[in-house]
């Protein structure tokens, strides 16, 4: 940047929609405009800059988008307005109709935020920075925290994938990453900072390496060796990316924990070809497998996508039994939403709203039966958990080592970002959690 000068005493308020690569990205961006004079404004004053980070993973993600723009127009006025994000990159000038906003900013200019802003912050008429997906070349490195205790370490960007239901390519490009050499850097700046945990974050991190001719395992074994960081965690993971060679690694590791998050979208082969997804359920099952053999109290999280066009009631059920049978620890379920562009929309037999509803809430029982059940089986162990910040008026809280949560009502203010055993006791209320004394 040339000048400082405009974000001197400014205030910035931060809206962001959709996945934790998008809330890494706000709290990078939020770092820099505060290190550039921008406080984030407080409850009851006008923003002088909004930033909309926005999600397009469904037409009701893109309803919210649109909403929590006119939102920020009509709470602050006279504020210079920046949208970016998936929508942004997907829908530029649906964006740039909305009055009020100022910027629009795509996916190859996301890493020039800041200084786009002050190219354009005096103009009057709104500015669309726009670049086709297949020109998306840049990487823009995150990490950062925002108000949470753990970081969040972006690798890798973009997919290669193109699966049928997905407009992920097209919002964020091409697979590309930074080097092994400079996220290493980077968390070593995090345990200089006294941090102890980090997330590994991504779009489709286990096909890192395409920009820079290494692999994600390669990565994993660096970030291994980094001192201070006491906690690893590896967020999704294609199943056919999640090799025996990183599992194994993970059982053994100083610092990644016994936790995986994989996208399964569906337990039936044949949706899985309709979805062009690049395993079967066999490889996934015997991911499941591979996990549990090695480390048998591993939390696992499976996303499932219920609804998709040609899952007739008949693919469901196998998809159902297959869930039902698989040792998984959570389901994270989704509806599925039709995407202008997809090649889903050229797929026979549509699912009716009504059908997908009943479809999630089964799944979604399923997935608090097997969470509860995973709980349960940990009442009355000992683990170490990092402790995190709570809200006004509720015990501290934080995760074991394989993502158990625990409330810990006497952990005394200090407490806050520090690693304590604890011995794990009945459920919580209303079972989110387990309570936990310090031993």
């Amino acid at each position: 940047m040339t000048d400082n000068s405009i974000f001197q005493d400014k205030k910035a308020a931060y809206y962001t929609l959709g996945c934790k690569l998008n809330f890494a990205e706000t709290s990078t961006l939020g770092q820099a405009l505060k290190e550039a004079g921008v406080r984030t404004v407080r409850k009851g004053e006008q923003a002088d800059i909004c930033v909309v980070n926005t999600c397009s993973v469904t037409e009701v993600a893109d309803r919210k988008c649109r909403q929590a723009i006119n939102r920020l127009v009509k709470n602050h006025p006279d504020a210079f307005v920046v949208v970016t994000g998936c929508y942004a990159q997907l829908k530029p000038e649906r964006i740039a109709d909305i009055d009020g906003v100022n910027l629009v900013v795509g996916a190859e200019q996301k890493g020039e935020i800041l200084a786009l802003i002050e190219k354009h912050f005096a103009e009057a008429e709104t500015q669309v920075l726009h670049t086709p997906m297949k020109e998306i070349r840049s990487f823009a490195p995150s990490c950062s925290r925002g108000d949470r205790t753990r970081y969040f370490l972006k690798v890798q960007d973009g997919c290669d994938y193109f699966c049928t239901y997905c407009t992920i390519p097209y919002a964020r490009g091409r697979s590309r990453n930074g080097t092994i050499a400079s996220l290493v850097e980077q968390a070593e700046r995090v345990a200089a900072e006294g941090g102890k945990e980090i997330v590994i974050t991504g779009v489709n991190i286990g096909d890192f390496g395409k920009t820079t001719g290494e692999s994600f395992f390669d990565l994993v074994k660096a970030l291994d060796a980094v001192e201070g960081i006491q906690r690893y965690r590896i967020s999704s993971i294609e199943p056919n990316l999640l090799t025996d060679e990183i599992i194994d690694y993970v059982a053994q590791s100083r610092a990644f924990m016994p936790h995986f998050h994989i996208p399964l979208q569906s337990g039936c082969d044949e949706v899985l070809k309709l979805m062009h997804r690049r395993y079967d359920t066999a490889l996934f099952a015997n991911r499941i497998a591979h996990i549990k053999r090695v480390m048998p109290d591993a939390f696992i999280g499976v996303d499932v996508i219920v609804g998709t066009r040609g899952e007739t009631e008949e693919y469901f059920d196998v998809a159902y039994r297959f869930l039902q049978g698989l040792d998984v620890t959570q389901l994270h379920v989704f509806s599925y939403s039709e995407r202008p562009g997809t090649q889903a929309l050229k797929i026979d037999h549509k699912v009716s709203p009504e059908e997908k509803h009943r479809r999630s809430q089964l799944l979604l029982n399923l997935s608090d039966e097997k969470t509860e059940a995973f709980y349960a089986r940990h009442i009355g162990r000992e683990a170490t958990v990092l402790l995190e910040h709570p809200k006004p008026g509720q015990p501290f809280h934080g995760f074991t080592e394989n993502y158990v949560r625990v409330e810990v009502a006497d952990a005394p203010a200090h407490m806050d970002n520090q690693l304590v055993r604890v011995r794990m006791g009945e459920f919580n209320e209303d079972k989110t959690a387990l309570k936990a004394t310090i031993i």
